[in-house]
């Protein structure tokens, strides 16, 4: 993470090092992603009548329906019922991701550490 700060505080000293911390985070993010593979994380409707589950990248791996739930549903409700269920299963992919990258770069928010860089390139400096 060394060569990532000097370079957001606007000095790219060391590229060859900020490419060799690049290629080590490539090389962990891409293990990381292949275990999150491997997870299966749920969510269902408000009803709990639809839950679903799906892979860390988000492939649905099963979609179960309480029949007794059926009784008060129509085709659109239940459409709608499995719809809210992905997309819940869809948010918790997403914080478990969001937890995969902090872990990996040690920063508690998504912000991307070569940002200041960026900027001042962008802006000439």
């Amino acid at each position: 993470m060394r060569h990532v700060e000097s370079f957001a505080e606007g000095r790219p000293d060391d590229v060859t090092g900020l490419l060799r911390e690049a290629d080590g985070w490539s090389r962990t993010l891409a293990e990381a992603l292949g275990e999150l593979e491997e997870q299966r994380l749920t969510g269902t409707d408000p009803a709990e009548i639809v839950r679903v589950e799906v892979s860390g990248t988000g492939r649905l791996r099963q979609l179960s329906i309480d029949p007794r739930g059926l009784r008060d549903l129509d085709h659109v409700q239940l459409a709608q019922a499995v719809q809210a269920a992905i997309v819940a299963a869809h948010l918790t992919m997403g914080e478990r991701l969001e937890e995969v990258v902090q872990g990996l770069t040690g920063t508690t928010s998504a912000a991307d550490p070569l940002e200041g860089h960026i900027r001042n390139v962008l802006r000439g400096e």
